[in-house]
């Protein structure tokens, strides 16, 4: 995840130039009598100028301890709960399709010719150019998502990929559980032409890259922005795995295996067996346009990420304590090395607000407000 800190530009005082601070040379004396108004005229403001301070300090204080106590609590009014996939009814999983769909018809935040669907993209593959984390064993930069996949799970709630008032009316940030279909990747229920985000590509349609056109579901013969840092239109491509190679990559989301997963107390160890096994899976199994870093265009990246944050968020949860707090690792940003650390700022570029690691480590306090 690109960490940037922000600089403000110190302020020069005035000069003395600017600021005329002394009495006219050439003023005439003034009468005693009304110096001596003028004198208690000047206390009189003075003691009026003091009171009126003291209030509006005592106001300030106590409405700035207020908010204090308030951001220390970290309170969220409402805590979301996210579902996975195949617990929508199909009401809500049409809902879901069409909210992703929406971002077609959004314009573009960060400005460019494109749509908010878009801009994602752009931002994924432009975040892992300039920055990425690494810890002793495992460069990202080798990762086909070059940015931390947990913390980019929390992003997704923070940029908010479906704009409030689309995912008031549609949807709910949901995740798909692959380990109850890793036996069977192909046949799980996101693949439905109906209600799903549609199958493998079509071998009998046009090839797109590295896969063939999808021509079927919601997302049928969609057309793409990206391949990578450059403007490639073409159809959202897939070609799932099969035989051997499946086998290999499928058997590392076995439920026996997420098991042995959580049996890392350390988030350095937790994480690296994360990145090696689960996050990489989908990339291989799909093919396609997931294989890329502009893998947000195909949909169903959302909700593979939303399930790598579950993950996290469980482990989480055997360890509150200790756990909300273990982040760590090496941060490599335009060949400078640094110690990562929960003081990192996190920037989104313009898609959500940017924040400090420590307010993403708990998705039961504010700014994220969910759970699983």
């Amino acid at each position: 995840m690109t960490i940037r800190t922000n600089r403000f530009p110190d302020y020069a005082p005035l000069a003395s130039s600017e600021v005329d601070l002394e009495a006219p040379q050439d003023a005439k004396a003034s009468d005693p009598k009304e110096e001596s108004y003028r004198n208690h005229l000047a206390r009189a403001i003075q003691v009026f100028m003091v009171g009126l301070l003291l209030i509006l300090a005592t106001s300030l204080t106590v409405k700035w301890t207020a908010q204090r106590v308030i951001l220390s609590e970290n309170r969220c009014d409402n805590i979301a709960i996210r579902k996975e996939w195949r617990n929508l009814n199909d009401g809500e999983k049409t809902a879901y399709l069409r909210a992703v769909q929406c971002l077609r018809t959004i314009p573009s935040r960060l400005g460019h010719n494109q749509t908010l669907f878009d801009d994602f993209a752009y931002f994924h593959t432009r975040t892992g150019a300039e920055g990425v984390y690494e810890d002793e064993a495992l460069s990202f930069t080798k990762v086909l998502m070059s940015v931390n996949s947990t913390l980019y799970g929390r992003f997704l709630e923070l940029a908010s990929m479906v704009p409030a008032h689309v995912r008031e009316r549609y949807a709910r940030a949901v995740y798909w559980d692959w380990t109850l279909d890793w036996d069977d990747l192909s046949s799980a229920p996101v693949w439905d032409d109906q209600f799903g985000f549609g199958g493998s590509g079509n071998t009998s349609a046009n090839f797109g890259f590295r896969g063939y056109c999808v021509t079927d579901g919601p997302f049928a013969n969609f057309q793409l922005l990206f391949i990578g840092p450059m403007e490639v239109p073409h159809c959202l491509s897939r070609e799932f795995l099969s035989g051997e190679e499946l086998t290999h990559w499928s058997s590392k989301i076995r439920p026996e295996n997420i098991a042995e997963l959580f049996e890392r107390k350390r988030y350095k160890d937790f994480v690296l067996a994360l990145e090696e096994g689960p996050h990489l899976t989908l990339p291989h199994f799909l093919h396609g346009d997931f294989s890329v870093p502009t893998a947000p265009q195909d949909p169903i990246f959302w909700m593979h990420h939303a399930q790598i944050d579950s993950l996290w968020w469980k482990w989480q949860q055997i360890d509150r304590t200790a756990r909300l707090k273990d982040y760590g690792g090496r941060l490599v940003s335009d060949g400078v090395e640094e110690i990562a650390d929960l003081g990192d700022l996190l920037s989104y570029g313009g898609l959500g607000p940017d924040v400090r690691v420590s307010q993403v480590m708990d998705t039961e306090a504010w700014p994220l407000c969910y759970k699983y």
